[in-house]
């Protein structure tokens, strides 16, 4: 990418789906992303086009503040999915009714996708670029998709966290039970997990990371 995208090129790319990448505009507008390295034509029918990992890149520079990075999530707002993250003030039934469980069920077969698309040997069964790039969006969709339930509103359930170690998050729940079944969940998922204890307060919590292998 030598130049800045256009205003027309740039509100294609800020439209992108927030979890696939998948892309809606004009053939010259997607063609010009494909020329820039910041989209791509998908080989196979319907030949949709994604945004790039540096696609994504651009996508972030506008909407992510560095002060949101240690941040819960918000809720999504405007159309926009985001897994939720837990510790928000949503009632528990709008984080666990059925429209919310058809929008994670799609948006957890996207990411899948995603990987299939964006890994070389077509592999779904460990994290993609998008996820190491979005750990806590990616580890509590995860969670969310398998059915746990997120602390919301008060009701308890798991929280999913930034940590300074790079590409890691952790994972806090209200019981053992509970935190082990996250792990095990994260695990399927791909991720590396291990258990330990907050020196000062003694809580348990999971630590993951995406597997690249």
């Amino acid at each position: 990418m030598t130049r800045p995208p256009t205003a027309a090129q740039r509100r294609v790319i800020d439209a992108a789906d927030p979890v696939t990448g998948r892309l809606k505009g004009t053939a010259a507008q997607l063609d010009a992303l494909v020329r820039h390295g910041l989209a791509f034509r998908h080989p196979r029918p319907p030949h949709d086009h994604f945004l790039t990992p540096a696609g994504h890149r651009v996508r972030e520079t506008a909407v992510v503040a560095p002060e949101q990075l240690e941040q819960p999530a918000a809720p999504a707002t405007a159309g926009v999915f985001a897994a939720h993250v837990g510790g928000t003030e949503d009632r528990v039934d709008t984080a666990t009714g059925p429209a919310r469980l058809r929008e994670v069920h799609s948006a957890w077969q996207g990411l899948l996708e995603l990987r299939r698309m964006t890994h070389a040997d077509g592999a779904t069964d460990r994290p993609c670029a998008w996820e190491r790039a979005h750990l806590v969006q990616a580890a509590a969709l995860a969670l969310e998709a398998a059915g746990h339930t997120p602390e919301a509103g008060g009701s308890p359930g798991y929280r999913v966290r930034a940590t300074p170690q790079p590409e890691a998050v952790a994972v806090h729940a209200p019981d053992a039970e509970t935190l082990r079944a996250c792990a095990i969940t994260l695990e399927g998922a791909g991720w590396q997990v291990g258990e330990y204890t907050q020196p000062r307060t003694r809580a348990r919590y999971v630590l993951a990371s995406p597997r690249r292998v």
